[in-house]
Order: structure tokens, then C-alpha cells, then sequence
């Protein structure tokens, strides 16, 4: 469950442990797969979607939100077994689904290898089962791909950041097809924006935000 009260009394904790252990820049991945490929999808696809987990779907949300190009967020569960689980139920950790986004976005505007540049700049993938206070298997780090280009490109990011050495740990977030997406109650949509003030927003969601914003000040929404 989420740890405001561990936040309020420790701000100074959690950020840390929510930092990333970067040794370097993340870099931009160069797409490996066919350009002509690539700019024949981007001109034919009106839109396109990315599903991905990285801790808490309140922070995912609120920081992909602001991206130019990115049309609609979705806060919900993805990779388990049992169907259309509560929040309560994937917080007990039994289900095997982890909080993901469903994330739609216009490929004019953003490429996928945009979203997993923002998608590793969103979180610490070398964390296993976990974000800073947030522990379990429901807030692994991963991605669900929706076609073979996608899986493709992910496994392409994940090795070159493990090859050059981005983190001080091994990157270990998962790559996984993508199957099912159970949308999460209609309290955890928006999340960021409509509970702003409370504990676990300004201590943990907030400052991701932040990071995002300055990182990508060029590509956020006007």
C-alpha cells in the first residue's frame, strides 16, 4: 500500500530512495529497425499505445500526461491472473499484475523509442519488485509491448543501457507481451491532479514531476 505516512515523517528518506543510481545520462536510443519502417508506421498510424509500469500509477500518470503528443493515460493493472482485480486486491500482492499505464499517443509527435526515453527517465529500473517505499511485485518495473517492434526496441534500450553502464545495477525491468489491461477505479484517474496536496503526492509524486518537467521542458503539452 502506499506509504504516506512513512513520507510525511521522512520526506528526506523517500526522496533518496526514490533516486535513480545513474553513473550517466540516459542515452537516446538510435532506432536499429528499418527508418522506412519506422516512417511509414508513424505516417499510416493515427495513433498508437505503449503499457507501461514503473511503481506507482499515480506518479506514471501524472508525469506522461504532460508530454505533447500523448492524448489519453490510463491508470490500471496488467500481468496477472486473475480478471478485473480490485486495487485492494493487487495491493495484497497476490494477483501477479503490476500497476501499469496504458499510455495513447499521437507517433507524429512522439516515437516509441520517446516513450521509453521517458519511460527510464520516469523511475529507477534497477530496483527489483519496488520504488523507493513502494515494495512489491505490483510495482516492478515493465513493459508490456504491443507488436513485435515494440518488444524489439524495448530489448534494444534495456541492453544498451546494461552495456554501457547507465546505472550503478543492473537494469531489470521486465519485457512481457502485452494481454490484458484492467482499467483501475475511477479514484486512481487524474490522480496527481485532482489530490495534489495530499502527503504521498508532494513528498513522492511531486518531485518526479518536477525531475520530468526539467528533462523534458522541449516536449511538454503548452
Amino acid at each position: 500500500m502506499r506509504s504516506e505516512i512513512l513520507c510525511a515523517l521522512m520526506p528526506v528518506f523517500s526522496l533518496a530512495s526514490c533516486a535513480q543510481s545513474q553513473k550517466q545520462e540516459i542515452p537516446i536510443m538510435e532506432n536499429k529497425i528499418s527508418s522506412a519502417d519506422s516512417k511509414s508506421t508513424a505516417e499510416n498510424a493515427k495513433l498508437d499505445t505503449a503499457t507501461f509500469g514503473a511503481g506507482c500509477y499515480w506518479c506514471v500518470e501524472a508525469q506522461f500526461q504532460m508530454l505533447d503528443g500523448v492524448v489519453k493515460v490510463e491508470s490500471g493493472f496488467s500481468g496477472g491472473h486473475v480478471k478485473n482485480p480490485s486495487y485492494k486486491e493487487v495491493c495484497n500482492g497476490t494477483t501477479g499484475h503490476a500497476e501499469v499505464c496504458t499510455i495513447v499517443y499521437d507517433p507524429k509527435k512522439l516515437s516509441f523509442e520517446d516513450m521509453l526515453y521517458a519511460f527510464w527517465q520516469s523511475h529507477d529500473p534497477t530496483q527489483l519488485n519496488r520504488q523507493g517505499n513502494d515494495i512489491g511485485t505490483q510495482y516492478r518495473s515493465v513493459i508490456f509491448y504491443h507488436n513485435e517492434k515494440q518488444k524489439q526496441l524495448a530489448e534494444q534500450y534495456k541492453k544498451k543501457l546494461n552495456d554501457e553502464k547507465v546505472y550503478d545495477h543492473p537494469v531489470v525491468t521486465e519485457i512481457a507481451p502485452f494481454i490484458v489491461f484492467y482499467k483501475a477505479e475511477a479514484f486512481h484517474q487524474n490522480y496527481f491532479k485532482q489530490n495534489g496536496n495530499e502527503s504521498y503526492c508532494q513528498f513522492v509524486v511531486r518531485p518526479k514531476v518536477e525531475k520530468f518537467q526539467k528533462v523534458f521542458k522541449d516536449k511538454l503539452k503548452k
